[in-house]
């Protein structure tokens, strides 16, 4: 695929999934377009900072956990989007409330790398003092014990 179809996939996603009526946001177009080894990396020092490595890591466990965090299903619209051969870079705005009725409202800047169609990378940038304040340390992983 070329930029313009790369940045055309990415509208796409973005205007399914930023509906203002929480019960017809769409993810399906984002879930069938990522990669099944595809990574997504939150840049900077904090407890969210780690890459979710696989198709499965970022639908569950990153996903998962933001969902558990806001009272609706996650909004984030988006209003620049860059595109350049493989690369899209998104510029887009949070709107979304945690059960506890804090307004979580990061600007996101996300650049995607696609390859035939599929997303391989994802890399965040965003307010992380936002993001700690708002919805809370990432749970550490599991310490598994050793054999």
């Amino acid at each position: 695929m070329n930029a313009i179809a790369n940045k055309k996939l990415m509208q796409d996603i973005f205007a399914a999934a930023a509906n203002p009526d929480p019960n017809a946001r769409d993810r399906a177009l984002f879930a069938a377009s990522l990669a099944e080894d595809a990574k997504w990396v939150v840049t900077g020092q904090y407890s969210w900072s780690r890459t979710f490595s696989g198709k499965e890591s970022i639908l569950n466990d990153l996903h998962g956990y933001v969902r558990t965090r806001l009272r609706d299903r996650t909004r984030t619209v988006a209003h620049r989007f860059i595109a350049d051969g493989d690369v899209v870079v998104v510029e887009a705005k949070g709107d979304n409330v945690t059960p506890e009725g804090v307004r979580y409202d990061n600007d996101y800047c996300l650049v995607f790398r696609l390859e035939d169609g599929k997303i391989k990378e994802i890399r965040e940038y965003c307010d992380s003092i936002l993001t700690e304040r708002a919805l809370g340390s990432f749970p550490q992983a599991p310490v598994r014990a050793a054999s």
